[in-house]
């Protein structure tokens, strides 16, 4: 118990500063540092969100989650309705945002610039992608006076930072509960949502109609690793799809506009078709945050014409 108390307690001392002064409302505390506690813990405000990561048969020795629950509670003198676990198992696709619960509790965190809702209870995931922080700082700093496009949008986060620095947005999700969210998260925010366009679809059925005309100047696209929703009428796979969605994205934007490309697939490498036709510089290592442990989160690239 002691290890893993002492390691929150250090992480705590070395984040909270930097949490305070750039006003981070939500980040992640511990990412499986030591091998025998492999669990994450989130900090939401005043709550904590732990995911227990442990596999059964691995980990038999590992049922520590009472120690690391009680080392929350000790550090942050909060009580046990103030945290939440959640079992992580592997997910596929788009069973990572199906409902575990209905509480429909959500809850307000300041990011920087901007107000988000947040759900801690009702899905796997809480409604923002804490390891896109550095992404939306990017796109919140560079985004004034563009046209920029948000694809599988999920709740309309990176959309919000974009609109905050003077964008016109247009953000595209299969979820019509997401897109709901997302204009939440703008209304939260006093943007104006008559100036930005929320469009309920398919991605990839709408890049086949829309392909081929350069609307936009900034995009952002972060598909799901896989997916074989009954929405969709084929299956989707990052890896085996990626030139589809890049070329569908290059011949969207103006000549001197920038696609940000960026997905969770742990092993994945991008095209020798992209690299030959467009000029991509991999920005993983600048887009994963100071508290992610996990260097391998995600990947990112930045796709530009030649």
């Amino acid at each position: 118990m002691d290890m893993i108390k002492n390691r929150l307690e250090k992480n705590l001392k070395k984040l909270k500063p930097w949490a305070e002064r750039l006003k981070i409302e939500a980040y992640r505390l511990y990412d499986r540092d030591i091998p025998e506690y492999p669990f994450i813990v989130d900090v939401y405000k005043d709550h904590y969100v732990i995911y227990d990561k442990t596999d059964y048969y691995v980990d038999m020795d590992k049922q520590h989650l009472p120690h690391v629950i009680e080392a929350v509670k000790h550090i942050f003198k909060c009580s046990d309705e103030k945290i939440v676990i959640k079992k992580r198992e592997r997910q596929e696709g788009l069973n990572q945002y199906e409902k575990l619960t209905a509480k429909n509790e959500t809850m307000t965190i300041r990011e920087s610039q901007a107000f988000l809702k947040v759900n801690l209870y009702d899905y796997l995931d809480t409604g923002l992608f804490l390891d896109h922080r550095p992404m939306r700082q990017k796109v919140f700093k560079t985004a004034k006076d563009k046209k920029f496009l948000n694809l599988f949008c999920y709740t309309g986060s990176v959309s919000v930072f974009a609109a905050l620095g003077g964008a016109r947005t247009t953000s595209i999700d299969m979820s019509q509960t997401y897109l709901r969210w997302a204009q939440d998260n703008f209304e939260l925010n006093q943007i104006d949502t008559s100036m930005h366009s929320f469009i309920n679809e398919n991605v990839i059925e709408w890049l086949r109609r829309n392909q081929g005309a350069p609307a936009f100047d900034m995009i952002f696209l972060d598909p799901p690793t896989f997916s074989n929703s009954k929405k969709m009428s084929e299956s989707f796979d990052v890896e085996r799809d990626q030139d589809f969605l890049v070329e569908s994205c290059m011949s969207m934007l103006q000549p001197d506009g920038v696609l940000y490309f960026s997905n969770n697939k742990r092993k994945f490498k991008i095209s020798a078709n992209i690299l030959s036709k467009y000029k991509v510089k991999d920005i993983t290592e600048e887009s994963i945050p100071q508290d992610f442990h996990d260097k391998k989160i995600h990947v990112c690239f930045e796709i530009k014409n030649k």
